[in-house]
């Protein structure tokens, strides 16, 4: 399998990979790799699934979740800036400029109705937009840059002010382009996005309604769209229904009617966060790069909480067409195989709501009311997760070896130099 997927798979993928654009959001994606980290470890600390230590914390839980706000809260302000910065740097444009000509439109897209900044609209949910506006600006500004078209200083202007009046006509073409968009025309690309995709999730208590949803999700994610947010306003009241139905016929002593309901995504279907990623870091662990090995200690204590947000950005899984399709596989088959286990009464199905920070094994015992088959096969999803993801990280990391051994060996031919 393995030596298929490089001869037939992997050529076509990586000249995808190598386009200019893909390659700047990739990079741009990087930048939240510091705070996604920082983030989780407040995220963790503060929402950790035992009673004492929440009741220990209520006092301070607001201080906790304050680095959370400001982290997580505005990745898709930090992906427009990187994204910016990294498609600047591609395409010859002044990074600094394109940067903050992003930032600013980015901001002016995300603006409510009352046309004020809404700290909600620049979490992930507004990646879409983040990467849409990079993209126009840079390629507005490039356009200005090749046609010459730039208001000129006369000479002895520093050359700081020469930059700066060298960007307005590319800032007032994309404000304007943005405003007109949203202000005057009110278009919500979020709102459109979610528009697009409704009639695509249906029948959600229905495995063929699940693959749909799961395929959408995760594609999404992959291409840089928070997929679960942005269904999450259609998908997430149907899942909330199906957990009252079981809640309800739970307390009764009726059938359980709903396979899936709220909380399945996450405990049968997102092991170490969206996409399945645990066996990715599973696999990162015992990987012989130095990268990929540093990486899957730093996303291992989040992982266990499911967040994996430095993986999705850090290996990265976003904008990577390999590491698409186990992103896109291990939840569809997680999902599939979790789904007619519990139809046929293997495991137990959900009837209780536990916090979505909670590890794996104990989530699914909690949520099904101490089902120890349900339990077990947590701990199965985990293996098939591992062995889903294990043939294409075995070619990333062959790849990436590679690098690094290029690296050692300038360095070492920069050594041997020097001694000289």
């Amino acid at each position: 399998m393995l030596a298929g997927l490089e001869k037939y798979v992997l050529p076509v993928f990586l000249k995808i990979g190598e386009n200019k654009v893909l390659v700047a959001i990739r990079n741009g994606l990087t930048l939240t790799i510091p705070f996604t980290i920082v983030g989780s470890f407040f995220l963790i600390l503060g929402n950790l699934p035992i009673k004492a230590w929440t009741d220990f914390i209520e006092p301070v839980s607001g201080m906790l979740n304050a680095p959370v706000s400001v982290t997580f809260g505005v990745l898709g302000l930090i992906v427009a800036i990187g994204i910016g910065y990294n498609l600047a740097i591609g395409f010859g444009v002044d990074p600094i400029s394109n940067t903050v000509i992003t930032t600013v439109a980015f901001l002016l897209a995300t603006l409510t109705e009352d046309f004020t900044i809404d700290p909600a609209l620049l979490d992930a949910t507004g990646m879409f937009t983040a990467i849409l506006v990079a993209i126009f600006t840079t390629f507005v500004y490039r356009f200005f840059v090749v046609k010459n078209i730039t208001i000129k200083m006369p000479e002895g202007v520093p050359p700081s002010v020469s930059r700066s009046f060298a960007s307005m006509m590319p800032a007032a073409t994309v404000i304007g382009s943005i405003w007109i968009i949203h202000v005057l025309l009110k278009i919500n690309l979020n709102e459109i996005l979610q528009w697009i995709f409704q009639p695509l999730v249906f029948g959600l208590s229905t495995l063929p309604g699940l693959m749909v949803y799961t395929l959408l999700a995760c594609f999404l994610w992959s291409c840089g769209i928070h997929g679960p947010n942005v269904l999450a306003g259609i998908a997430t009241p149907i899942f909330l229904s199906y957990l009252a139905a079981n809640t309800a016929a739970f307390q009764n002593g009726q059938p359980i009617p709903y396979e899936v309901a709220d909380g399945f995504w996450i405990l049968f279907m997102s092991i170490g966060g969206s996409g399945g990623t645990m066996g990715l870091v599973l696999a990162m662990l015992r990987s012989k790069s130095k990268l990929y090995r540093s990486l899957g200690k730093l996303s291992f204590p989040s992982a266990i909480f499911c967040i994996n947000e430095p993986v999705i950005f850090g290996f990265p899984i976003v904008m990577n067409p390999l590491m698409m399709i186990p992103f896109i596989a291990t939840p569809m088959v997680l999902g599939a195989s979790s789904y007619v286990l519990m139809k046929v009464g293997i495991i137990g199905k959900i009837v209780f709501l536990v916090p979505w920070t909670i590890p794996p094994i104990i989530g699914p015992y909690l949520a099904t009311n101490g089902n120890i088959p349900a339990a077990i096969w947590s701990v199965c999803t985990i293996v098939i997760s591992y062995l889903i993801y294990l043939p294409f990280f075995k070619i990333a990391e062959k790849k990436q070896l590679l690098i690094e051994l290029g690296d050692n060996k300038k360095i070492t031919e920069e050594t041997v130099v020097a001694d000289h």
